[in-house]
């Protein structure tokens, strides 16, 4: 008889319904939410990276969000310590964690654990991040393009600290970060684990994907740029490397329209989105859905998975 405490997790791109499905569930399963997302962990951005709004937030408890300042350095090992922490959490107050994962390396070192890692080397990194601002981070790509094609694929050719850090793991370890991360892992334990992954057609995920950045600008969203400049964030803080960030705060401090930014932000939102399917159909015993989180006959499909994999297992 198995008496392990469920973990529901949600897969999938992003404007697929995720955080709709996950509190869909809560109320219906008497859970609360932990996000899985590298963007929603930094105070402050919160319209691009499609945090749920704080009204939301306090009917259903959301954890992992809002965890640090825009400064600071945030890895997937320090995600997988309060992650631990928020299940014991929910674990001794008897309610059912629901994980809505966008960030699949977040949701491996959860799920997985971590690879023994080469530590941080300070003289290396002040190289390469000279070399990314005489060259641009587009030439640090290349690089790794070079030493590591699997993992160059997977990272966005302007995201700097993530390419620095896939160099380093390459030259100090002597593996591409692939092999790394396959050898020497400590898995979560304790936990039936349920994953739920959402795959809408994907013509009509792009028009959703449209619709949305058309109503994060409507929301406010450049303003919310602006204020982050007047805060004195500054532009090489991880953060404004997020899709539309960037291409906001360049727009405003050269007194473009803002508008003008749209066509490419829902371009990059696009490729995004195709990233995480890719990397999402490679993880192991998810029961997809071939529709949007926040349907009803999807929620109810979920709530099937949920009792009849219950069900068998007890």
């Amino acid at each position: 008889m198995s008496r392990l405490p469920r973990l529901i997790v949600v897969v999938g791109p992003t404007a697929s319904g995720k955080s709709a499905l996950a509190i869909a569930l809560a109320q219906k399963l008497d859970g609360e939410v932990l996000a899985c997302d590298s963007t929603q962990v930094y105070r402050h951005f919160d319209i691009g990276t499609g945090k749920v709004p704080i009204a939301e937030q306090r009917r259903i408890a959301h954890h992992l969000v809002d965890l640090i300042e825009p400064i600071e350095v945030f890895t997937a090992g320090q995600y997988r310590e309060r992650a631990l922490q928020a299940l014991q959490d929910l674990r001794h107050r008897e309610k059912l964690p629901i994980l809505t994962a966008g960030t699949g390396l977040y949701l491996r070192a959860l799920l997985e654990g971590l690879a023994d890692a080469p530590a941080r080397s300070e003289e290396l990194r002040d190289r390469l991040r000279g070399k990314s601002e005489r060259q641009g981070p587009e030439h640090l790509h290349k690089v790794l393009a070079r030493l590591d094609p699997e993992t160059a694929h997977r990272i966005a050719p302007r995201d700097t600290q993530k390419i620095i850090r896939a160099i380093e793991i390459r030259l100090l370890a002597g593996k591409s970060v692939g092999e790394v991360h396959r050898a020497g892992r400590t898995p979560l334990e304790g936990y039936d684990v349920i994953k739920i992954g959402l795959e809408p057609p994907r013509a009509a995920l792009y028009e959703r994907i449209h619709a949305r950045v058309e109503e994060m600008i409507k929301q406010g969203w450049p303003d919310e740029v602006r204020r982050l400049i007047s805060r004195g964030v500054p532009p090489e803080a991880k953060p404004f490397q997020f899709i539309g960030y960037a291409e906001l705060r360049r727009r405003i401090e050269s007194r473009q329209p803002v508008e003008s930014a749209i066509p490419s932000i829902q371009q990059a939102t696009r490729n995004f989105a195709k990233r995480q399917i890719t990397w999402f159909r490679k993880e192991a015993g998810v029961h997809w859905l071939t529709a949007f989180g926040d349907q009803p006959a999807v929620v109810a499909a979920a709530l099937g998975l949920i009792r009849g994999a219950s069900s068998v297992k007890s």
